[in-house]
């Protein structure tokens, strides 16, 4: 290989380990929104787990984030307003890269 090759595949290795850590911060922050509004809406234990789950999973309906903003301000209702909700989206993913770069 040459110091050119080498370079390249140091890069794409980069680039695919970046996604990757994309991918688990948006998964994590999406748990945390999750288990946020799960709180508003009373649930508890295992309920605000699976209620998380289906924060997650909701954030594989379309490209970008609106669909987990959707879902939980129709779960909510006038339970929290949409800058309350965009603003915990910034928050709990602020929070998860930082549990991630902990972890690391």
């Amino acid at each position: 290989m040459t110091t050119f090759d080498d370079r390249e595949s140091a890069f794409e290795n980069k680039y695919a380990h970046d996604e990757e850590m994309k991918f688990k911060a948006q998964a994590r922050a999406n748990k945390l929104l999750g288990l946020w509004a799960a709180g508003l809406l009373g649930k508890s234990g295992e309920d605000a787990e699976n209620y998380a789950k289906e924060v997650i999973k909701s954030d594989f309906e379309e490209a970008g984030h609106e669909d987990v903003y959707r879902k939980v301000a129709a779960d909510l209702g006038d339970k929290a307003d949409e800058t309350t909700i965009r603003t915990k989206m910034v928050e709990v993913l602020a929070e998860a890269k930082a549990q991630l770069m902990a972890n690391d």
